[in-house]
């Protein structure tokens, strides 16, 4: 179950600076978030799950960003966060409307 965060921990060994280590990270959270199946969300507890894997992705982008506002974070790792948390935006718009239309 947690192997894909095995795998961002030893590709972020390989990193040569901090912010190539949050790009790794960012990249991670976006590979996970890859999964989630959106369409496939039928009842309350998948939506009530799909919600909770967004706001603890968006928790651990913002966590990132913090951690490395010290360092000159580069164009690409701002961008990275910001298109993350844009698309976590857009998904969870998708599905409370689920939930609108459902009810």
């Amino acid at each position: 179950m947690f192997s894909a965060f095995s795998n961002i921990d030893h590709h972020s060994k390989g990193a040569r600076t901090p912010t190539e280590t949050a790009v790794k990270r960012l990249d991670g959270i976006g590979h996970v978030l890859s999964d989630l199946d959106l369409a496939a969300v039928r009842t309350q507890d998948e939506l009530t799950r799909a919600l909770l894997t967004l706001d603890t992705a968006d928790r651990c982008i913002r966590t990132i960003c913090a951690e490395f506002r010290t360092e000159a974070a580069g164009d690409r790792l701002v961008r990275k966060a910001d298109d993350l948390m844009a698309l976590i935006d857009r998904a969870r718009d998708e599905l409370t409307g689920f939930r609108a239309a459902k009810s």
